[in-house]
């Protein structure tokens, strides 16, 4: 691994260690001030998803997760690292807290690192399976 894939590697490392820790003033510290974040899934829903631009725009996103899910689980279970690049798949669980459920899915997530920090952010999951346990019965179309 070069240089830049263990700098990226150690960023994505403390970011998430930050995230699941819940140490938001060291995340907050890791995001880039232009950063553009973007995760995937119905804002009807999930108002925190879709586009966000700017640090404090994510954080305000963030908010919106703390204060409608707890974190559970976070568990990385694929990292790739290319450059300032990395992709990851992870297995998360989250306690709505509305209705004590617990929503388990997995994510996948693509970040790109500068100096540190997380200037990119993409999260995918299947939405139709988290709309389905967050509003607790199966969605018919």
């Amino acid at each position: 691994m070069g240089e830049s894939e263990m700098e990226t590697c150690a960023a994505v490392d403390a970011l998430y260690r930050a995230y699941t820790g819940h140490d938001f003033n060291r995340f907050a510290d890791m995001l880039h001030e232009d950063i553009d974040w973007m995760i995937h899934g119905p804002v009807e829903i999930f108002p925190f998803a879709g586009l966000r631009r700017g640090r404090a725009a994510v954080l305000q996103a963030i908010g919106g997760i703390v204060e409608s899910y707890a974190l559970e689980r976070h568990a990385i279970e694929v990292l790739l690292v290319n450059g300032d690049r990395a992709a990851l798949m992870a297995d998360v669980s989250f306690k709505q807290r509305a209705t004590n459920r617990t929503l388990r899915f997995r994510v996948a997530n693509f970040l790109r690192i500068r100096n540190g920090q997380l200037i990119e952010f993409r999260e995918f999951a299947d939405s139709f399976d988290q709309v389905e346990q967050a509003v607790g019965h199966v969605v018919v179309v």
